[in-house]
C-alpha cells in the first residue's frame, strides 16, 4: 500500500513509535526488506538516495512502485538527502516523499530552498522532509554528500520557526548522530533532553539520521520520546555484503544470483528485524486503514 510520508508518520506520531527508513539500493534488498516488514507487520519507508537512483536508473523505481502497491503493508518511496534537480527527477519517477537537505546553508537560505521544494511537491501529493542542524560524518560514509565534521545541534526555537515558515511535513534534527559506521573507539551520545525540548514545541514528526553506531538503548529511547522516522542504511548493507563475501569465498565458482543471495539476504533481514523491534514499529500495520 503506497502512501506519502505525511500520512505514514501521522500514525507513528499518534501511537508513539518510529518507522524504519531502509535504504534499498538493489532489487534484492527491496525484496528482502519488504518480506521482513510483512513478517513483522511493520510499515516501512523505502529510501533511495541520489547515488543509488543514478546507479539503478529510473526504471528501477517502477519496480519499487509495483512492490509497494502489491504489499498490504503501508509503504513510502522516499528520496534521501538531495538537491532540487534530484527532487524534480524523483517526483517525475513517482516517489511519494523527498528530502531536501539544505542544512549546510544559512538558516534563511535553508528556509528559502525548503519552501521552494514544498511549493513544488505538495500540489502533487508528495511530502517533504527537511533538515535543521548538521548530522556528523564518518570516514567510511560514502552515501551522503553533506555530513559534517562537527555536529551543529538543532535549536528548539529555530526548529519552531523553520517548520512554520517552510510548511515541511517532517524535520530531521541533529541531536548527536553521524552517518556511516562509527570508527572503533568512537563513543556517540544522543542528547535526549534536547529531543524532549524540540518535541514539545514542534508540531511535525521528527527524524533521526545516522544512528548506526549509537547504543540500542539510546535509539529505542529516542523512538519513545518523539522520533518517528529513523534512517537505516549502513547496518543492513554491511550485513548483506559481509555475508555475501563469505558465500563467494566458500564457493568461488558460484555465479547464479539465486544461489549467491539467499544467505546474505537472511543476514540483512536479521538486522532489519532487530531495528523494527527496537523502533517499536512491529505489529503496527493494524493502526492503518488497509
Amino acid at each position: 500500500m503506497l502512501m506519502n510520508m505525511k500520512e505514514l508518520l501521522a500514525v507513528a506520531n499518534e501511537h508513539n513509535f518510529a518507522i524504519p527508513a531502509f535504504n534499498i539500493g538493489t532489487g534484492q534488498m527491496l525484496t528482502g526488506i519488504i518480506a521482513e516488514c510483512e513478517a513483522q507487520k511493520s510499515p516501512v519507508i523505502l529510501a533511495i538516495h541520489p547515488s543509488e537512483l543514478k546507479f539503478q536508473g529510473d526504471a528501477f523505481i517502477q519496480q519499487v512502485i509495483k512492490a509497494a502497491n502489491d504489499t498490504k503493508i503501508p509503504c513510502v518511496i522516499h528520496l534521501d538527502h538531495s538537491g532540487l534537480k534530484d527532487i524534480e527527477r524523483a517526483i517525475r519517477d513517482g516517489f511519494t516523499s523527498v528530502m531536501i537537505d539544505a542544512s549546510h546553508e544559512s538558516f534563511e537560505d535553508n528556509v528559502a530552498i525548503t519552501k521552494r521544494v514544498v511549493e513544488l511537491a505538495h500540489p502533487l501529493g508528495v511530502s517533504v522532509e527537511a533538515e535543521l542542524g548538521t548530522i556528523g560524518s564518518t570516514d567510511n560514509d560514502t552515501e551522503v554528500a553533506g555530513g559534517a565534521t562537527n555536529i551543529i545541534y538543532t535549536k528548539p526555537e529555530e526548529a519552531v520557526k523553520f517548520v512554520e515558515e517552510t510548511n515541511c511535513d517532517c524535520l530531521a534534527i541533529a541531536i548527536g548522530t553521524a552517518h556511516g559506521l562509527y570508527p572503533k573507539g568512537f563513543k556517540p551520545e544522543l542528547k535526549l533532553e534536547l529531543l524532549k525540548e524540540i518535541k514539545k514545541v514542534v508540531n511535525v514528526p521528527l527524524v533521526l539520521h545516522g544512528g548506526s553506531g549509537n547504543p540500542d538503548k539510546e535509539i529505542g529511547e529516542a523512538a519513545k520520546l518523539g522520533i518517528n522516522k529513523i534512517n537505516i542504511s549502513s547496518d543492513i548493507k554491511d550485513a548483506l555484503y559481509q555475508k555475501l563475501r563469505v558465500v563467494l569465498a566458500n564457493d568461488p565458482k558460484v555465479r547464479e544470483p539465486f544461489e549467491l543471495y539467499p544467505e546474505a539476504l537472511e543476514a540483512m533481514r536479521e538486522v532489519a528485524r532487530h531495528k523494527i523491534k527496537l523502533f517499536g514499529s512491529d505489529d503496527k500495520v493494524k493502526y492503518y486503514t488497509l
